[in-house]
Formats: structure tokens, sequence, C-alpha cells
């Protein structure tokens, strides 16, 4: 069995849903069942262990500090005879939101744009404030002056965009043709929250056209798909009973490319696994 060195850039901001996804994510590994497995022993997974205990009593875990930024290494393999040794990171989202806000890349960041096999992008739709900036004003409007309209802002839209640029330029990414290296995959969190029919591909294009066009005019085979780490809402506070005596592993779907649904939450991770080991 060959074995890959394979570390992921996971980008996300705020509240996408990270820690919950990793914590889930280690269960299903370390449990079984699924496409993929933990093949030997993980090292640092404190940060995912409180996590793990919250969902195991029905609670959602609670906010990762701003100033951490942990990772884990998870000895993975999966049915077809690829194993990898993954690279999971854990890190307050304010962290990606402030890379933009300061145009800054701090050297961890840039160390692990470089070195990355692959980059995930979470995006939670329901949070992405949409309201027209100045590039999405009709052009009919851009020469008037409205005194009594507050300022236009930069959409959250081109800011994800802002952040990838800035992530490829301090990679040294050639962008003379479309990406293969890192792979790119765009996990569309908190799907149950979305209330939308269609692919993770057609709703991404429909929402936020512009990120869209930016990530297909730059990856060549980007993937798209949808998560729901926890299925249903969690507090902090109060326990979830039912959650609790079923067990959080038994709980959390994706949808895959093409729209249907899936329990196997390690699906998003083996792919990047299928799909390099034939690049």
């Amino acid at each position: 069995m060959s074995e890959m060195k394979r570390s992921i850039l996971m980008v996300g901001e705020s509240n996408v849903g990270k820690t919950h996804y990793g914590a889930q994510l280690l269960k299903r590994l370390i449990v079984g069942g699924g496409a993929l497995y933990m093949e030997g022993a993980a090292t640092n997974l404190t940060p995912f262990e409180k996590a793990m205990d919250s969902l195991a009593e029905g609670r959602a875990t609670e906010h990762t500090p701003s100033t951490t930024y942990v990772e884990s290494i998870w000895p993975i393999a999966d049915s077809l005879g690829q194993s990898a040794s993954l690279v999971w990171p854990d890190y307050g989202g304010e962290q990606v939101r402030s890379l933009v806000t300061e145009r800054r890349v701090p050297g961890a960041w840039r160390e692990r744009a470089v070195s990355a096999t692959d980059w995930l992008l979470l995006v939670r739709l329901h949070t992405i404030r949409t309201a027209n900036d100045m590039l999405s004003r009709p052009i009919n409007t851009l020469g008037e002056g409205r005194v009594d309209e507050t300022p236009h802002q930069v959409s959250d839209q081109a800011k994800l965009i802002e952040l990838l640029q800035m992530l490829l330029h301090v990679a040294g990414i050639n962008r003379d043709a479309p990406l293969t290296t890192p792979s790119l995959s765009v996990l569309l969190t908190c799907w149950d929250e979305l209330g939308a029919e269609g692919t993770p591909r057609d709703i991404l294009e429909d929402q936020l056209p512009m990120l869209f066009s930016f990530i297909t005019s730059n990856w060549k085979n980007p993937m798209f798909m949808g998560l729901s780490a926890l299925e249903k809402p969690l507090s902090q506070s109060d326990a979830d009973e039912g959650y609790a005596n079923r067990g959080p592993e038994e709980f959390g779907y994706v949808i895959l490319p093409d729209g249907t649904c899936s329990p196997d939450i390690t699906l998003p991770i083996q792919r990047l696994l299928a799909d390099n080991s034939t690049a």
C-alpha cells in the first residue's frame, strides 16, 4: 500500500463549523464504517477531544479561541489501498478574516499555503453578507451621487476571492493554466439550514456567482460538496438527549457533487485521495 503525505489548508471564517467537522470526522475515522478509517495512532488530538466530549453529551462545542492554531496528524487509509498522513488544522476563524482586513499573511499561514497539497474552503452561505457592493451595483447607477445612502462596502463574496488570491500569491503558485495542485474543494457547510434544492455547484453559482467564476477559472477540477456535520442545531448549554443517546457518529451527512446525500462524512477527504492518485 503506497502512502502519500497529504496536508490540508482548511480555510473558513468563524462559525462555519470547522471544529465540529473535525471532531465528527475524527470520530468516524476511529469508529470505522466509512470510506476512510484510522490506520494508526493519531497525534495531538487535544483540539478535538473537548469537541467530541461535548457532542457525546448532545451539546455544541465552544468557539475556538482566536489565537489558536494547532495541527493534528491522522494516519488514514481507504478500501482502495490508498493511505495518507493527513494534517488537519484547528484555529480561530477570526484569523481568516484578519488576513484580508490587515492584508498580511502570518508565517504559519504562509507555510501552510506553500506545503498544502489540498485546499478546503468552507463556506456557510447562511452567514454570507450578500448586500450590494461596488462590484454588484447596476452600471447605470455608478455615476449617481446619493447623499442619503450609506457607503457601499466590499462584500463577503469579494473578500473570499481576495483571500484566495492572497494565499495563491504567498504560495508562489503559477496561474498561467488552471490549477490541479493544490486541489480545491468547496464545502457548503450547515447544509441543513439552507433549505435549498440542487447540486452544491449550482447553489454556489446561483448565490455567489463571482466567487464561483473565480474558482472555476483558476482551478481545473474544483470539487463542490455540501456538508452538515451535526445534521441539526445543537446548543452549548442545553443537552439534546436524543443526540447523546444515539451518539454523534449517527448524525451528519454530505451532499455529493451530483446532489445525492450520503451519511459518510469522510467522503470529501477520501475523494481528495482518489482524485490525486490518478492525477
